[in-house]
């Protein structure tokens, strides 16, 4: 790290703890003396969603919270838990330094969790994400989970 009163290239770390997510070093530079802070992030590759209209667009947490949202709306799901299913799926893609997914790899990693979370919050995001159109596409998939237990 590079002082930035004296420009000196070899400074070092004297104190280091985590800080709203990073990592804060107090640091000192042993040319000049001087002091100062600086942060470390976790650097996370951009994540690129390819749309089913042929597009593509950036990786939006809080667009896929607010269909989580409304999937869970008065149903006995914590915020905390919703909060780590979004988290569990970024870090997914991050962890395969992955750049590029499909808005159906999203759709069912969210299906997943909340299959584990809450059936009525599976239901109710599995009738939008797969487009059902008749009662017959409701039935199907709740006869699925029946099945299950």
């Amino acid at each position: 790290m590079r002082c930035p009163f004296c420009n000196h290239e070899d400074t070092r770390v004297i104190d280091s703890r985590p800080s709203e997510g990073k990592k804060r070093r107090r640091r000192e530079c042993p040319k000049c003396g001087k002091r100062f802070t600086t942060y470390e992030v976790i650097e996370k590759p951009q994540l690129m969603v390819y749309k089913k209209d042929g597009s593509f667009e950036p990786f939006d947490r809080q667009k896929l919270i607010a269909g989580i949202q409304n999937a869970i709306k008065k149903r006995p799901v914590s915020v905390d838990d919703m909060k780590k299913l979004v988290d569990d799926i970024e870090n997914a893609f991050a962890n395969k330094m992955q750049t590029e997914t499909s808005t159906s790899e999203i759709g069912d990693m969210v299906l997943k969790g909340l299959k584990k979370l809450d059936h009525v919050a599976y239901v109710r995001f599995a009738s939008v994400y797969k487009d059902f159109s008749d009662v017959e596409s409701f039935i199907q998939i709740i006869s699925e989970l029946s099945d299950k237990k």
